[in-house]
């Protein structure tokens, strides 16, 4: 495997922390004995172009420095190859560090790891998402949200002020206020049909979104199978007092949650948008399927729980 390590930097990820955090990553690295170079790009177009043309080239490793945006970024260029993915998690949500047992903001410390990785080890296999979209298919690591969650991110990407997590906050409220369930279609790979009115309908690779948020808890990236979180239609009360129990993965008990595990689903539902790894797909209908092993990640082995 090549000495050569390409960082794949986001500077605005975390309200800075990317461009903070990519000396003492790169540091870790020269430290432990590779040769760094660094790619930003002017946009995320030409981020991509760098980094797919970095992997082609045949770096070592592809190590994104940033949130789960720039990792959604990275696993265009990588997924599928033999190039592992390091990640330096410094952004606002880092739910793909989690799932994995990364560091999350410590870039020395998961930059030494993803060395001590890449000397020992070396990278774990693990699934991905992939999208079927009019532009192409698109892979992700964590979460496809619809519903309710896409609305917000929808909401809180128009808003301008104020930055940073608050202005997601502003948008759940806004959304709270106005949402009502809408009615969705899923086709599932066994062949049922699902009909259902549903305040959101999340099919997750990995556990979270949202920074911690475990809408998919008993997800694991390595079984081959995506898990699919249907939340039915409930009133506004019942949605703010199930909201909370997200963050610890109890809302799968609760009787307004239905739970699938698939290899591929088909969501369809009027006038919702698609988001995963938080970034946007498009509109529904969408289809989704597991493409196991389609991941090199520097990160430690799984746990067996």
């Amino acid at each position: 495997m090549s000495s050569d390590i390409t960082l794949f930097v986001n500077p605005t990820a975390g309200r800075g922390r990317g461009a903070r955090a990519a000396r003492p990553a790169a540091d870790a690295l020269r430290e432990a004995g590779h040769r760094v170079r660094t790619v930003l790009g002017l946009d995320a177009a030409d981020a991509l172009r760098r980094a797919r043309e970095a992997v082609d080239a045949g770096t070592g490793a592809l190590v994104a420095v940033g949130g789960d945006g720039l990792v959604s970024l990275a696993l265009q260029a990588v997924a599928g190859t033999p190039t592992p993915l390091g990640v330096v998690a410094v952004g606002t949500g880092n739910d793909f560090a989690r799932t994995l047992g990364l560091p999350v903001r410590a870039p020395a410390a998961a930059a030494r790891l993803t060395a001590a990785l890449l000397k020992g080890d070396g990278p774990r296999t693990v699934d991905l998402g992939r999208v079927t979209t009019p532009t192409g298919p698109r892979w992700y690591g964590t979460v496809l949200a619809s519903g309710f969650d896409s609305r917000v991110n929808d909401r809180g990407n128009r808003m301008r002020l104020p930055a940073g997590r608050f202005k997601y906050d502003l948008a759940i409220l806004a959304e709270l206020a106005a949402f009502k369930a809408v009615p969705y279609r899923l086709v599932l790979d066994d062949g049922r049909t699902v009909e259902t009115p549903a305040t959101l309908v999340a099919v997750g690779n990995g556990t979270s979104y949202g920074g911690g948020m475990r809408i998919c808890a008993d997800a694991r990236p390595d079984d081959g199978l995506l898990d699919v979180t249907v939340v039915g239609d409930v009133d506004r009360t019942t949605l703010l007092k199930v909201f909370p129990r997200v963050y610890r993965g109890t809302h799968l008990d609760h009787p307004a949650v239905t739970t699938h595990r698939v290899r591929s689903v088909t969501l369809d539902a009027p006038a919702t948008t698609g988001y995963a790894d938080g970034e946007p797909l498009g509109p529904l209908p969408l289809t989704v399927e597991c493409a196991p092993g389609a991941l090199r990640v520097l990160a430690p082995p799984a746990s067996p729980s």
